[in-house]
Parts: structure tokens; sequence; C-alpha cells
């Protein structure tokens, strides 16, 4: 019988140093939404890539971040949780800049989980001359005993393969624990949520994003008059001010309009059908700090 390789890998790293774009190009889809903005991953995000005889099971955390929020202590246990029981852990930080005190914290708890660690110095297009991240390279080294130190750049794709083949080099024996057609565990109307708090990100001043959460109420596929198969999906936007509502919806409802079309367009191209998408916008004020509605919205 063929040997049969699978291993988890946590991505990890500060915010908005490119886990989720990283993670996306690994398995060649966007499972991950991508935004300038910090904090922008909530839950754990599984990617999955089968090649041949080994599957990676790629789990993108929130960066590692001082809790200000019930909603931030949830994120920050998903990344300790993250870390705790994997098999190869990829740490992801910028090629220039300190080195942070989340990243210090990181690396504690990647040497307490004694698994091999690769760090990924993302975002090298930005540089001008690579030679600008050999100090940040050198105070990392002094602090951990890298598997390997591999430079990328997530955007442009510069050695994400050079990476991805490291880390399939430290997959351990085992049985494939999805199918291996599947590139994610998340259910499709978590991604569709996560498509539409993508566009919000992605379109509202800096205030806004952060106090949002999507909830899909609806989600039914049928056949129309044409035989063409359609995906009715009902979705709300939940903010924590009255004046975001507003700001969300925009003069003559264009705000709201924009994200919409946005969102059933990416929706369609990832469901592969038509969609008929409807979205409201709703109050429910510091809905960050209340357990109840955290959990509601989807982060258990």
């Amino acid at each position: 019988m063929e040997k049969t390789y699978s291993g988890f890998v946590a991505i990890v790293g500060r915010p908005n140093v490119g886990k989720s774009s990283l993670m996306n190009k690994f398995v060649g889809e966007k499972v991950a939404i991508v935004s300038p903005k910090p904090q922008t991953t909530r839950n754990k995000i599984i990617g999955i890539l089968t090649k041949n005889e080994t599957q990676m099971v790629f789990i993108d955390t929130p960066g590692l971040h001082k809790p200000r929020t019930k909603l931030s202590e949830y994120m920050v246990k998903q990344v300790n949780e993250s870390v705790s029981d994997v098999d190869i852990g990829v740490l992801v930080t910028e090629p220039i800049g300190e080195i942070t005190k989340s990243e210090f914290d990181l690396l504690h708890s990647l040497k307490a989980a004694k698994m091999p660690v690769i760090l990924a110095v993302n975002k090298i297009d930005t540089l001008s001359q690579k030679e600008l991240m050999m100090e940040k390279i050198s105070v990392f080294s002094k602090e951990f005993e890298f598997e390997a130190i591999i430079p990328v750049s997530a955007r442009t794709g510069e050695g994400v393969q050079i990476l991805l083949d490291k880390i399939q080099s430290y997959v351990p024996e085992g049985p494939h624990f999805f199918d291996d057609d599947e590139m994610t565990d998340q259910p499709e109307r978590v991604i569709v949520s996560e498509i539409i708090r993508e566009k919000v990100l992605n379109n509202m001043q800096d205030e806004i994003p952060h106090g949002v959460a999507v909830g899909i109420e609806n989600m039914k596929e049928r056949t129309n008059a044409d035989g063409e198969e359609i995906a009715d999906i009902d979705a709300t936007i939940y903010c924590e001010r009255d004046s975001h509502k507003g700001m969300l919806i925009g003069k003559g409802g264009a705000m709201l309009k924009k994200i919409g079309t946005q969102a059933r367009i990416e929706a369609e191209k990832f469901l592969g059908i038509k969609i008929n998408l409807r979205i409201w916008v709703k109050v429910r004020e510091d809905w960050r700090n209340k357990e109840g509605l955290i959990k509601n919205f989807g982060y258990k």
C-alpha cells in the first residue's frame, strides 16, 4: 500500500503581516479574506492542499495582539490553541522593523511546542534593496533556531514555492484527514459572510470595520424559469452605532449597494453559481463585549 503523508501547519505572526495572503497562495484559491487593515482574521481558517500522497492542512490564525474586548480575547485564544497542537509552525514577519513583543511571545509558544519552525520573511517586494532585511533576520536567528529562513512575497509569489517545498519536507507520515479535492473546512455560508465582511473592511473608514459582524440569515438554491441555478442569500451586517449604520448604507443606499455588488461578484466566482444577494444593516451596541452575540456571529 502506498504511503501517505499529512500534517497540520500553523501560520502565525502579528496582525497584517500577510498570513492570509500566504495561505491563499499555498492553496491556490482564496479561502481567507484579505484586507490592509489589521485583525482582519478572527477565526482559525483552514486551507487544504493535497499534492499526490501529501496533504498539508494550513491553519491561518488571527494576528497576536493585546486583547481589548471579549472578541479580542477569543482571537488570541485561537492563536494559542493553533500553536499547541500542530506538526509545523510558520512564523510570518515583515522584512524590516523591530521584533515586536507579540512576535517574541509567539516564539516562546513555538519553542514550548517543540516542532520544526520556518521563518517566512514576507513582503520582500516592498524592498528596494534586499540586504535591508538581513538585520531583522540576524536578530531572529539569535532568538530561535529555525529550520529555514525564507524570504517571500505573497503578493508576487516570489519564494512561495521554495517555502512550500520546505514545509512539505517536514510533513509526517499519516492518513489524509480531508478529501483530496477539498480546499477548506469552512461552510459555504461562513465563506459568503466573510466575503461580505471583507468588502466592508475595504470600503469603510477605520473606526467602523472592527465593530462589524455579518450573519447569513438564509441561503437556498432554486431553479429559475430559464432553468438556471440561483442561490438566494439574505445577509445582515451588524454594527455598533446608529452613525455607523448610516455610513454603511450611504447616501441613497450607495455604499451598501457597492459592498453588495462586490460581494456578490466574488461569491459567485467562489460558489460557481449565480447569486441573488440581499443585505440589511442592524445595530447591536457593544456586541464585541457580549459573549452571547459573539457566539451568534460564529465566533465559538
